[in-house]
């Protein structure tokens, strides 16, 4: 009788095409924004204007664990937001114009921009994404409560937000610093024009029927349901050191084309077919997650990213074909990690409503955001200093050992990150069958 309820519950829980067309849209214009952001704007400032990678690095740092006090206060807000005005749309609204300011200014910066330049730009980018981001995360979980829809909401968002990645890489040229600056200034151009038609319609089609709890809240919790056990710190760990793994090659991905493979010209199109298998592999994960569930459809996808990356520090000078087989093996299993993990945080909502009486989306998405962001920041705050102190140099011929310790730390903390975040999700309490139990006890409790 609890199945035949539950399916019930999940049958009238089904989202529209059209909503999920008009909420995933969100995340294109964002998308083509980041991966600029996490790709090219760290070794565009240096090559190009010449800051070095250890200021570069723990300015990125820097700006990124501001996150770490403005997501649980955007969270906050967006859940204590009347309901009357959109809890999460007057929030994606709101941001729209500050993001398209931030864009601007950090991806076509003066000749003379500085340290304290690269600072600034960065922090109001990561500000007005984060207003954008929680709240939109948020609402995402709350379209429904569906175990198998959310995975299909969330898989609506990768796809978009690869499809802006994807455009965004097209517009890229990594031959010569004019190039680049050439590429940042078109990017910007997507993102303005992306904000200007996603938002609004949005705004106009996707229901925004959140509920959250009405007592009185504070920003201590935030640090109060990371201190205690639970599944959520579980997943949220589990997240960050996964994105870790994948945040590090990112970042020194052209340094690594450029200097390892000694073929920067296949940047571009390596990552065009990165992402390309990336998209494709979602609704293919989406699909396993339910025969597998969603915890054990990730840690096969990220065994298989292990698998092929394992390659990448044996490479040297030339090798483009064995590249191109990681760059498409692990597109095709990276589509698991955008898609899965923020589904099942989104069903950790009713585990907080279950176990502590509460509905906190808004907080759990910022702490979200912020373990994201947080492992971007990381990679950038470790791994570009790390270069510099043993004498790598971005601008010249480095000495083979140098290549060779680059080619060392392109993959291999990212094994040990993502070994981990496998041993911590293998055995996830929270499956469809746990999920299913928590909302027929919240029913019975008419929570």
């Amino acid at each position: 009788m609890e199945n035949t309820n539950a399916q019930s519950a999940e049958s009238g829980q089904i989202p529209s095409l059209a909503v999920l067309i008009a909420y995933g849209s969100l995340a294109f214009p964002l998308a083509g924004a980041f991966i600029a952001l996490q790709v090219i704007v760290p070794t565009y400032y240096a090559q190009s204007l010449g800051l070095s990678l250890s200021a570069i690095g723990g300015i990125l740092l820097a700006a990124r664990l501001w996150d770490l006090f403005t997501d649980p206060i955007v969270g906050y807000l967006s859940d204590r937001t009347p309901a009357a005005w959109g809890r999460r749309k007057a929030w994606v609204v709101a941001s729209a114009p500050l993001i398209a300011a931030s864009v601007w200014v950090l991806f076509n910066p003066p000749e003379s921009a500085g340290n304290t330049f690269l600072l600034l730009a960065t922090l109001g980018i990561y500000v007005a994404g984060t207003m954008s981001i929680v709240p939109m995360n948020a609402w995402g979980a709350e379209i429904s409560e569906s175990y198998h829809q959310r995975s299909r909401i969330s898989g609506a968002r990768v796809i978009f937000g690869l499809s802006g990645t994807l455009v965004a890489l097209l517009l890229v040229d990594n031959s010569n610093n004019e190039a680049l600056t050439e590429s940042l200034f078109a990017i910007t151009i997507l993102t303005l024009v992306g904000l200007a038609i996603t938002t609004p319609v949005a705004a106009i089609v996707v229901p925004d029927r959140s509920v959250v709890d009405t007592q009185k809240s504070s920003l201590r919790e935030a640090v109060n349901l990371l201190s205690r056990p639970s599944p959520f710190r579980r997943l949220l760990l589990a997240f960050l050191l996964n994105g870790l793994g994948n945040a590090i090659p990112a970042t020194l991905f052209l340094l690594y084309v450029t200097h390892v493979l000694e073929k920067p010209a296949v940047a571009g199109p390596m990552l065009f077919g990165y992402f390309v298998c990336s998209a494709i592999s979602v609704p293919i994960w989406v699909a396993l997650s339910k025969r597998w569930g969603k915890h054990r459809s990730w840690c096969i996808a990220v065994i298989g990213s292990c698998l092929f990356f394992s390659v990448a520090p044996f490479l040297g000078s030339g090798d483009v074909i064995p590249y191109a087989v990681i760059v498409v093996g692990t597109g095709l299993m990276i589509g698991a990690d955008l898609a899965l993990p923020s589904a099942i945080n989104g069903d950790l909502i009713e585990w907080d409503a279950l176990q502590n009486n509460r509905r906190r989306p808004g907080l759990f998405f910022a702490l979200w955001g912020t373990a994201s962001k947080l492992a971007y920041a990381l990679a950038v705050g470790l791994m570009f200093p790390a270069l510099e102190f043993v004498g790598f140099d971005a601008t010249i011929t480095n000495a083979a050992d140098d290549v060779r310790l680059l080619a060392v730390l392109y993959a291999g903390p990212s094994l040990l990150f993502k070994i981990a975040a496998i041993a911590m999700m293998w055995n996830f309490p929270v499956d469809e069958t746990e999920h299913q139990r928590i909302r027929a006890a919240l029913e019975t409790r008419g929570i």
